[in-house]
């Protein structure tokens, strides 16, 4: 489902023709609920980043929501994960910042003076040379508002649909029964979804066996 689709059903199950920017709002809304309801694995990005020698301080990209692992790459190209903390472990840990060494712990410092919407860490110990930093990390992909086509779109449009759709009655201040019928089949459509981003892509059949149901 393309966002050209998704608006059309959208007119035609409600009756109603929405505004290009309420509709866009509903649209982005619903994406939003459903990116931090389940944990898809689209959801999932890679960057490469840096810490230097004498600097405790790492910037990370601008679009972090939330930290999957971060890793010092050494020398020899060994991965040593770094472990998350809060920053009053980090400044009681290591409370001289003229000792360094390989860092072995992270915390959220918060936003970057040179730009408030940029996150930055703090490392512990300070770093005793430079490193490239592994980050695996969630984001918000695009918005099928402004990518036309999204993974959500095109694998799992019952969730977006029925998500919007809550959006659009409650926007109409439609009937209870049909709010409650919207909620109803988003909240089906979701469970179908977690079943995938929280299940089936966090196993395998080697491992966990084949999914069965018990029999009677």
């Amino acid at each position: 489902m393309t966002y050209l689709e998704l608006v059309s059903a959208v007119s035609q199950y409600s009756e109603n023709v929405f505004p290009d920017d309420v509709m866009a709002t509903m649209v982005r809304q619903a994406e939003q609920r459903i990116y931090n309801t389940v944990q898809l694995a689209n959801l999932r990005k890679n960057a490469t980043v840096a810490v230097t020698l004498g600097n405790r301080f790492l910037n990370v990209p601008v679009d972090l929501l939330s930290v999957f692992s971060l890793a010092v790459v050494k020398d020899n190209g060994d991965y040593e994960y770094l472990l998350d903390k809060d920053v009053n472990f980090i400044r009681q840990a290591y409370p001289n910042p003229a000792t360094t060494g390989l860092p072995k712990h992270y915390a959220i410092y918060g936003p970057s003076i040179a730009d408030p919407e940029q996150l930055t860490f703090i490392v512990g110990p300070t770093p005793n040379g430079d490193y490239d930093v592994e980050l695996e990390y969630f984001a918000y992909p695009a918005s099928i508002v402004t990518a036309g086509e999204t993974w959500l779109g095109e694998h799992f449009d019952s969730a977006l649909f029925n998500g919007t759709m809550v959006e659009a009655i409650t926007y109409m201040k439609g009937e209870p029964d049909m709010v409650a019928l919207y909620s109803e089949r988003y909240l089906s459509s979701i469970a179908l979804l977690k079943n995938l981003g929280d299940g089936k892509q966090r196993q395998d059949a080697y491992r966990s066996g084949q999914v069965r149901t018990a029999v009677q």
